[in-house]
């Protein structure tokens, strides 16, 4: 089997079709009211619990992506659990402080 080769500019075109997407996605999360996206977004795991965490869409090396979650190690309670990025604007501010005390490796 023949493997395609690509010429650079073809290299370039889809790279840069991958960044306007991923910035798209940062862009319409923004715009939705997840002001983190693309830096320390507050997430809450399936517990409850909340802890800011690098989210950049399509990049993670800590976390398993699975659509609008991630499954990753929530830093409060030692444990794996399904994450999802939280509104801060729907945070009282107790739990918005809680969330920023929190945070867990800061790496994508």
């Amino acid at each position: 089997m023949k493997s395609k080769k690509y010429t650079p500019q073809q290299v370039l075109k889809r790279l840069a079709a991958a960044g306007v997407a991923l910035l798209g996605a940062v862009i319409v999360a923004r715009w939705r009211g997840y002001s983190g996206f693309g830096g320390n977004t507050v997430v809450r795991c399936r517990k409850g619990h909340l802890f800011t965490t690098i989210w950049v869409p399509g990049i993670s090396i800590k976390s398993v992506r699975l659509g609008w979650y991630r499954l990753q190690r929530c830093p409060v309670g030692k444990h794996w659990s399904l994450v999802k990025p939280v509104k801060e604007s729907e945070l009282s501010e107790e739990e918005l402080q809680t969330a920023r005390q929190n945070k867990d490796w800061r790496i994508p």
